[in-house]
């Protein structure tokens, strides 16, 4: 990982100063942006923490989301094995792409991680919605208990389709024991990202 004490060892001289820049999103994993960072740039990053690049058109820093407020907050920058190149993670406050879309590659299909990134804030903005406007909207009113029930009762079909090795059965069963867990998730404040860092804790051991 760069930091302040070892953005030195990059390779600058290449590319006279400024290397490209990658942004990722740290909780989707879905590319949002690429820009240029000169060392006064990565700097500036580093230190507040604000997502900044150089841009070669104004020949200035500029901080994403300078003017529109949508900014990327720093989560961490790592180099490519040639330190000419840099990865960004960041959290977005709000669409990236100047067009208002999500992402500059709005037009790309995105990951099987992504995807289920999307299809849980899709959940989250069915919180507080009417329950007659969806079936997870209906979920939500019927409160944290029937959601737990549903969860019990999909991850019992889904064991009980693998035992009679019924695969596309299984496949059905998992699809919705997945959707009601997240469900589940959200209605009680929490993440698939915190699972996730749940399960990477226990890797480490």
């Amino acid at each position: 990982m760069i930091t302040e004490h070892n953005m030195n060892q990059l390779a600058w001289d290449k590319m006279d100063n400024l290397l490209p820049a990658i942004v990722q999103d740290n909780r989707s994993g879905k590319v949002l942006m690429q820009g240029y960072m000169s060392p006064e740039a990565l700097q500036t990053t580093l230190s507040s923490g604000k997502v900044t690049f150089f841009s070669r058109s104004k020949e200035r820093l500029w901080q994403k989301g300078e003017t529109s407020g949508n900014t990327l907050e720093l989560v961490s920058v790592s180099a490519d094995c040639d330190n000419d190149a840099l990865l960004v993670l960041a959290r977005p406050n709000g669409p990236t792409c100047h067009t208002g879309a999500e992402s500059c590659w709005f037009n790309g299909d995105v990951t099987d991680f992504t995807f289920l990134a999307d299809l849980e804030s899709v959940l989250s903005s069915r919180k507080g919605a009417d329950a007659e406007s969806s079936y997870t909207a209906r979920l939500y009113s019927k409160g944290i208990k029937r959601i737990a029930q549903k969860v019990g009762e999909e991850g019992v079909e889904a064991a009980l389709a693998a035992t009679v090795q019924d695969k596309e059965e299984l496949l059905n069963e998992s699809a919705d024991l997945l959707y009601h867990l997240t469900v589940l998730l959200q209605a009680s404040d929490l993440s698939l990202q915190q699972v996730i860092d749940v399960l990477r804790e226990r890797h480490k051991g």
